[in-house]
């Protein structure tokens, strides 16, 4: 089980629906109205959701988003992302 799993089974299930519904705009490209933001120095963006943070980055060729993780907002959140 990865560690995005293992996030959803412990979180209560009106968070887990609510992420869910974010990750799929975010997959079909709707990021309109998200508040997603370039991370510096890197290549990965990140949405904040309520006090959890979605990390992810695109593929060049296709576009597609590749979820990096999901994290509770903590003060490590954002250290060694690369």
């Amino acid at each position: 089980m990865d560690r995005i799993e293992k996030l959803l089974r412990k979180i209560s299930r009106k968070d887990r629906e609510g992420l869910l519904n974010v990750v799929e705009l975010l997959a079909r490209g709707h990021w309109k109205g998200l508040n997603v933001v370039k991370l510096r120095g890197t290549d990965l963006y990140r949405l904040r959701h309520g006090r959890f943070r979605i990390i992810f980055h695109r593929e060049d060729t296709t576009h597609e988003v590749v979820i990096d993780s999901i994290k509770l907002r903590r003060e490590d959140t954002y250290k060694k992302l690369n």
